[in-house]
């Protein structure tokens, strides 16, 4: 729609333009289902006859007042944009008009809940949606105090930035809250939930001595499951954490964490109201990893209230900083804080394996990226902005020193408190503190893009002492910067059949090749591990006996990161055509049985899914998949009765049990006639072993809606709108196709979760017939669907599953024939068409004798 993206010099414009002081906001959510009315007042100063606009996406504009002159909303409004001509050095406007409530997860998004049709709305703002809401200068530098007025039904909970005042009676079975006023801050971290949401209370006293109430609040169908205490214990511990090492008390007057459905994301740091996905109220048993997760989610949004929300960006090019920033803080204080201590391995495990696969696509770009316009920013919500800037911090923490690192950032927030800020900003602080130059670190970490590679390489002589070592460095063609890194070598030998370290040693490595003397004279160790210890940021090679060792022995290893950290070279070689999938797969078949670190066994597990399904020499595949769910099944009978590990296993079994010889197994466990000790198949897991059964055609519609009839909840309805798309007929797949593409009636998550039943198929041919159609229908989905919707049906209908030469023919095909089509339409495809680029080359390593 033109003038909904904005370009970045549009804002530039814009700010140099306009300072808005403050807003006034009146809305009335009781005006029916499918919109609502928005009153806004903003005050603003401008430079005196200018022009310029104001964006309120609307279903209507009934009024525009600027500066007691009456606006024509028909002149001044295309329903994105309102503008505003003639401007005085101060300003008033006022904009009446109805929003239109959102099913896809922006906006301010309403959901009836199925379980007693009661409505719930949440907001999410972040990039540009808050013009959803109001009519806004939408970017993050024109930060302004805004005072929202909300009447809604009066049995409702109002939640927003600032404490909820007390109501007073509206018309009859509706009340009216009047919030005072915000600090200065960015549109897109505003809030508004409401609903008959279930609240639990109770309060801390921050650094300054000030009584900082807190709440917890969820759907009363699904608060039963809230575990509020222990989401209030990680709470205060984050609080007294980051108070103490920031150096800065919170900086908002109340602190809400809100559970909400239909999420698209993890959670949003909204000043003082944070939401959270529904996933993290845990109402059936969820795995270790996610529960760990949570806890890092929870202390994230809680590091943006600091960092981001009391300190902002000027402009998105430096979101990285934001969610880097976060990523970083959260897991230390996960590690350091919490009872999570293992929290640097899950960690390596799963940010830093985002980052290095997202490095290596065609899309990577340096960590500070070109942001033109909106557009760019949504799909920059990638592994380079979370998980590499994250890993990047990690480094520039380490080799400023961690105090020191901490001393500049509580700098960085006392100076520029209330402000909008750059990365130049923080530098400069880090560099008082420090006392290092940071600008060459800068030029070499955040403006280049890709991954370096490291490799040992040593001689020995016939008594098995090495008489040369060296760390070998490269890069592509594409991105050849090669960097200084701060890493260890480890030496692991085999004692008492463990793999032990028995001697360590810490180096700067810079250029193409870096001698190490001090490990001349040594014995050869059993296994040479570099980057030991993670503190680089950079894949790493095993030498061909290392390499062996580890095959055979890796889950001798005691030390859980040593452990992620060889889990991840192997997996990378496997990515990278360098080790055969045949290979990766009795890896995990014969180590991940002893695997503690519950995030490693997940992403080393689904890893292996993928090496079966995409990666193995096609005329091999069916074999790898049926020994793969036959692996699985038998790990799931052995493992620990009722630990973490048995029931990862059990999952894992069923996402591949179409290909196995134990479907009867399946069928029997879903049914009850078959148990596992210690395994209870609840109500989630039962859906996902009906999805399983689905996908082998062993369940069909009426099983789903026998199921459906006992939880009719809408994580009930999601998960059956995946089991029918899984069906493996061409009925069932055009259905689920028809649902989401032909019509755009359903929900952000029935959307994400019939994609992804839709591409399930144990034969990828019944998705040969969508080809075609899925690029056909690119470029109109881009167009006529909001971002949330777009964006899963291009990523999650990509057939994926065929991962053939033709495919990726056909991608390069549709990519050549559109060179216009919307940049981060084109950058979709590309990464895809780059996983099947991967996965075509790693078939042909694998088709190679070992």
């Amino acid at each position: 729609m033109p003038g909904e993206n904005l370009t970045r010099i549009e804002a530039e414009e814009r700010a140099a333009l306009v300072t808005v002081h403050d807003y006034d906001v009146r809305l009335d959510v009781t005006t029916g289902p499918e919109v609502f009315r928005s009153e806004t007042t903003v005050r603003f100063a401008a430079g005196e006859g200018a022009s310029t606009f104001i964006d309120a996406i609307t279903a209507a504009v009934h009024s525009v007042t600027l500066n007691g002159v009456e606006l024509d909303p028909a002149e001044v409004s295309d329903g994105v944009r309102i503008q505003l001509p003639d401007l005085k050095a101060e300003n008033e406007l006022t904009v009446v008009a109805d929003g239109r409530y959102m099913h896809t997860g922006e906006g301010l998004h309403r959901f009836v809940d199925p379980v007693d049709d009661e409505v719930y709305l949440y907001t999410q703002f972040e990039v540009p949606d808050s013009r959803r809401m109001f009519a806004v200068f939408e970017q993050p530098d024109l930060k302004a105090a805004f005072r929202f007025t909300v009447t809604a039904p009066a049995h409702w909970e109002v939640v927003s930035n600032s404490p909820t005042p007390e109501p007073v009676p509206a018309h009859e079975g509706a009340s009216t809250w009047a919030f005072e006023p915000t600090p200065r801050i960015s549109s897109y971290i505003t809030a508004l939930i409401a609903g008959p949401y279930d609240v639990v209370r109770d309060e801390l006293t921050s650094a300054d001595g000030r009584v900082v109430p807190l709440g917890v609040f969820a759907r009363k169908s699904l608060s039963e499951y809230l575990d509020a205490d222990y989401i209030f214990e990680k709470t205060k511990q984050g609080f007294e954490y980051f108070e103490a090492k920031f150096g800065v008390p919170y900086p908002f007057a109340k602190y809400d964490q809100l559970f909400v459905p239909e999420y698209n994301a993890g959670a949003m740091e909204n000043a003082g109201a944070v939401t959270f996905t529904e996933f993290y109220v845990f109402r059936s048993k969820v795995t270790d990893a996610v529960k760990e997760r949570r806890v890092v989610t929870i202390l994230h949004e809680l590091a943006h209230m600091w960092f981001g929300d009391l300190v902002t960006m000027k402009w998105w090019n430096d979101l990285w900083l934001n969610e880097s920033f976060a990523e970083w803080a959260s897991t230390i204080a996960t590690a350091e804080a919490t009872e999570w201590h293992g929290a640097w391995t899950t960690f390596n495990a799963m940010e830093k394996s985002w980052a290095y696969r997202q490095d290596q696509l065609p899309s990577t770009h340096p960590i500070v990226a070109e942001i033109r316009d909106l557009e760019d920013v949504l799909v920059n919500f990638d592994g380079i902005t979370y998980a590499k800037g994250g890993s990047v911090l990690k480094q520039l923490a380490a080799w400023v020193g961690v105090d020191a690192f901490f001393a500049g950032v509580s700098a960085y927030f006392r100076k520029h408190a209330w402000g909008n800020t750059t990365l130049a900003d923080l530098l400069a602080e880090l560099e008082v503190a420090s006392g290092r130059d940071l600008s060459g670190w800068s030029g070499q970490w955040l403006e280049t893009a890709g991954v370096n590679t490291l490799r040992p390489e040593f001689e020995t002589d016939a008594d098995g002492r090495i008489t040369s070592f060296a760390v070998l460095q490269s890069a592509i063609a594409e991105h050849p910067t090669i960097r200084p890194h701060r890493l260890a070598i480890g030496f692991y030998d085999l004692v008492d059949g463990k793999l032990v370290r028995d001697h360590r040693v810490e180096l700067d490595v810079d250029g193409e090749r870096t001698e190490v003397a001090e490990l001349v004279g040594l014995a050869r160790p059993d296994l040479v591990l570099l980057n030991d210890d993670d503190l680089a940021y950079a894949k790493i090679r095993l030498d061909a006996a290392s390499h062996g060792v580890a095959l055979a022995n890796l889950s001798e290893i005691d030390d859980s990161l040593a452990r992620a950290l060889v889990w991840g070279s192997v997996w990378d070689a496997t990515r990278d055509a360098e080790t055969r999938a045949s290979d990766y797969l009795a890896l995990v078949l014969g180590n991940i049985a002893s695997e503690t670190e519950s995030t490693t066994l997940r992403i080393v597990l689904a890893n292996a899914i993928l090496a079966a399904s995409a990666y193995t020499d096609p005329a091999r595949r069916a074999d790898a998949l049926r020994r793969l769910a036959d692996g699985f099944w038998e790990l799931s009978t052995q493992a620990e009765p009722g630990g973490d590990a048995q029931f990862q296993f059990v999952k894992s079994f069923a996402a591949i049990a179409e290909h196995g010889s134990h479907l009867d197994d399946l069928q029997s466990l879903y049914e009850g006639s078959l148990e596992l000790d210690g395994l209870a198949v609840d109500t989630d897991l039962g859906w996902e072993l009906l999805v399983a059964l689905a996908a082998a055609g062993r369940a069909g519609d009426a099983e789903i809606d026998a199921r459906l009839a006992t939880d009719d909840t809408v994580t009930g309805r999601e998960a059956a709108a995946k089991a029918r798309a899984a069906i493996p007929t061409v009925e069932a797949k055009e259905r689920a196709w028809a649902s989401i593409v032909d019509v755009d009636t359903a929900s952000n998550s029935v959307v994400r979760d019939t994609a992804a039943g839709f591409l399930r198929a144990a034969d990828p041919a019944l998705l040969e017939a969508f080809v075609e159609r899925y690029f056909d229908m690119l470029e109109r989905v881009w167009e006529q669907r909001s971002y949330a919707i777009a964006e899963k049906l291009v990523d999650g209908l990509y057939p994926s599953r065929l991962a053939n030469a033709e495919l990726a023919e056909t991608s390069r095909g549709w990519l050549d024939a559109h060179p216009d089509a919307p940049p981060a339409l084109r950058r979709l495809v590309v990464e895809s068409l780059a996983g099947v680029d991967r996965a075509v080359a790693a078939q042909q390593r694998d088709a190679q004798e070992a």
